[in-house]
């Protein structure tokens, strides 16, 4: 098998860890687990067992204002970013949320040219697909509460915030470790709001397990698959594959929960991968190796 195929079958398999993600915290709640006391396990099983894997390879640890940058990123960013996709999974659809968060591509761009870039007609297209597509999202998810939809909005938002603090603040720092401080700075903004709000571990051995395969196979698994992946086939071919993330989503929420696969879905997503393709064909290398930890 070449290394080609071996890459393209690697970055696949990470979308589909990282489009289980929001099924098995389903049913961690079914089993009475609150989304902060969720995420402070997957993140804390995440970093213990990333930490050592960075100092067992040797890999540079990030410091001065990247590590600073990496630090505000996770305690902050992603936390805030992770607190919106989980706590809109109870008021949504989880095929609806995933569509939702991959906004953040296009939003990307559109806060880029915010910031200076300038406006191509390809950036334009692929914003007027994914407007259409989030139309047709909101307009025809009648099953979805407003906050449900605010909050998927919210995160993809929050995330291509994050995206581009990582490219301008944390060049040349390897995405492993980079990862790492994100995931254990995560942790810490946990840890103080489950000290606020209480402990709601799960109830029984199957949402542990839930929590558990979240952590090491949709985060650390998932993150392993796609950086190696990467170096193999490239960021833009990287990001077009990833596309089947929020795909897998909606396949396993239909025929593990019970989701029907509706027509807002189907006709807002095509339009909102539509513009995902459409970006990916100027996809920046620094910013896709700081999608590695998704959601």
């Amino acid at each position: 098998m070449s290394p080609f195929l071996i890459g393209l079958i690697q970055v696949l398999l990470s979308a589909v860890a990282f489009g289980a993600m929001a099924i098995l915290a389903r049913f961690a709640y079914a089993d009475g687990t609150s989304p902060a006391t969720l995420l402070l396990l997957r993140f804390a099983i995440a970093g213990l067992v990333l930490l050592p894997w960075v100092r067992l390879r040797r890999l540079p640890w990030p410091t001065g204002r990247p590590l600073l940058a990496l630090v505000l990123m996770g305690a902050l960013g992603y936390a805030g970013m992770s607190a919106c996709y989980f706590n809109a999974l109870n008021h949504a659809s989880a095929g609806t949320v995933a569509l939702l968060l991959y906004l953040y591509p296009v939003l990307v761009l559109l806060l880029s040219m915010l910031l200076g870039e300038r406006l191509t007609s390809l950036r334009l297209i692929a914003l007027l697909l994914a407007l259409s597509g989030l139309a047709v999202t909101i307009g025809l998810e009648f099953s979805a509460r407003p906050l449900g939809l605010l909050l998927g909005i919210g995160a993809a938002l929050i995330y291509s915030l994050y995206i581009l603090a990582g490219s301008r603040f944390t060049a040349g720092t390897d995405p492993l470790a980079a990862a790492c401080v994100v995931t254990l700075s995560a942790t810490a903004s946990y840890a103080v709001q489950i000290a606020w709000q209480g402990w709601t571990p799960p109830q029984s051995t199957q949402g542990w397990l839930a929590i558990v395969t979240m952590a090491l196979l949709c985060t650390v698994a998932a993150v392993a698959l796609f950086l190696h992946g990467l170096e193999k086939i490239g960021a833009t071919r990287a990001s077009l594959v990833s596309t089947a993330e929020p795909v897998v989503t909606i396949l396993l929420a239909w025929a593990l929960l019970g989701e029907p696969i509706g027509l807002s879905q189907m006709l807002g997503g095509m339009l909102i991968l539509g513009a995902v393709l459409l970006v990916s064909r100027e996809a920046d290398p620094q910013r896709t190796a700081l999608t590695e930890l998704h959601d």
